[in-house]
């Protein structure tokens, strides 16, 4: 594909904040993109020549979508892998491939995918519904989680008590035994068609419990450099044993013993990489259209230390999205905005992030919590 990439006719599979971003990039290179999405809002729709609003899980329309196209990526994961693989049997190309996203699709395939390899991961126990998790009752408390259908913290449970189980799903999941964990880690890996592989630096999240989102996202990371090394090493294994072309979000346990575990991984740009837009020389999504086009991977390094705020719809508040305390946030220096297109918000919805940078993390840290406690989104 190199030196062609502006004659290259370019599909997304869904038109949320990530393809938004995706598009951002995608014009800085001119090139020609299309998106399908299910929802006739999407923030992609006036972002691109051709929008079609359609579901990403009907073979049809995803086979319809892609047909006339040379390139397939996704900003979500949850998409018909039958349609992707038929069309790449027809010469599209379709990264990451169509095989990754259906095993990732899966995460009990995504564990026993990391025990074949290797890959330090919690334990875990697989079951079909809720009558097996009874069979565990040795090993409590766990997580549960959905093979299939979560996101965002939808489909995960935690179980601390075998007989209380009026909150387990009763369908097939995972068991995942609770990690004491001292911090939790991400890294972003970037691999195109040569085989050429790049590692953002290791960044630190910081969770809100109550909805299972991250809150604030701090680059770099407060480990030691044995720690930084072995995340970005454990990382890259990850990438190259599954061959995906294209990123990858692998988020990681340090657990307060030291050892680095693989929580879950993503086949796409993440919320883990937002601070790269203004903290990092190149950006998750320019690094994503530079993997899938087979173009050299961009400078990862960082440019300043970086605090990501995710903007999340206040509790109490659903309907057309207002925000306030947005002209104060601005006339702070170093802070940027992205509103992510939504028109109505409802609590704890993605309705955009800022990204703080400074040249000292503890600065940045502290201009964050300012941030957060004054832009707000409630509703009209």
């Amino acid at each position: 594909m190199k030196g062609s990439v502006q004659k290259l006719n370019i599909g997304i599979l869904g038109g949320g904040q990530l393809g938004r971003m995706l598009l951002q990039q995608a014009i800085n290179l001119n090139l020609n993109v299309s998106v399908l999405d299910p929802d006739k809002n999407a923030p992609c729709k006036y972002l691109v020549k051709k929008f079609t609003c359609g579901s990403l899980n009907d073979f049809e329309t995803v086979y319809e979508f892609g047909k006339d196209k040379d390139l397939i990526t996704i900003e979500i994961e949850n998409v018909n892998t039958d349609a992707l693989k038929a069309l790449e049997k027809e010469g599209v190309k379709v990264y990451p491939q169509p095989h990754i996203i259906e095993m990732i699709q899966d995460k009990g395939l995504q564990k026993m995918f990391y025990q074949r390899n290797d890959i330090a991961s919690p334990d875990f126990f697989v079951v079909e519904n809720k009558e097996q998790i009874t069979k565990y009752a040795n090993y409590f408390p766990f997580f549960q989680k959905l093979r299939k259908g979560g996101y965002d913290g939808k489909g995960v449970v935690k179980l601390v008590n075998p007989h209380h189980l009026e909150k387990a799903f009763d369908r097939p999941s995972v068991l995942e035994r609770l990690v004491d964990f001292d911090k939790e880690l991400s890294v972003l890996v970037a691999r195109n068609e040569d085989g050429e592989i790049k590692c953002f630096p290791v960044v630190e999240c910081e969770f809100n419990t109550e909805a299972n989102l991250v809150e604030f996202l701090f680059s770099p990371a407060n480990i030691k450099k044995k720690v930084e090394k072995e995340a970005t090493e454990l990382a890259m294994r990850v990438a190259e044993k599954l061959g995906i072309v294209g990123l990858l979000a692998v988020e990681l346990f340090l657990t307060k013993d030291g050892k680095v575990l693989v929580n879950e991984i993503a086949p796409r740009p993440h919320n883990s990489g937002h601070q790269t837009i203004e903290g990092n020389i190149t950006s998750q999504f320019e690094q994503l259209w530079r993997a899938i086009l087979n173009l050299p991977l961009g400078d990862t390094s960082l440019i300043k230390a970086s605090v990501m705020v995710n903007l999340l719809g206040d509790f109490g508040h659903e309907g057309v999205a207002v925000y306030q305390g947005l002209d104060d946030v601005m006339k702070f220096s170093g802070v940027y905005i992205h509103l992510y297109g939504k028109t109505h918000t409802k609590p704890f919805r993605k309705m955009g992030h800022t990204t703080i940078v400074d040249d000292d993390i503890l600065k940045a840290k502290l201009k964050a919590k300012t941030v957060k406690q004054m832009l707000k989104v409630v509703s009209s």
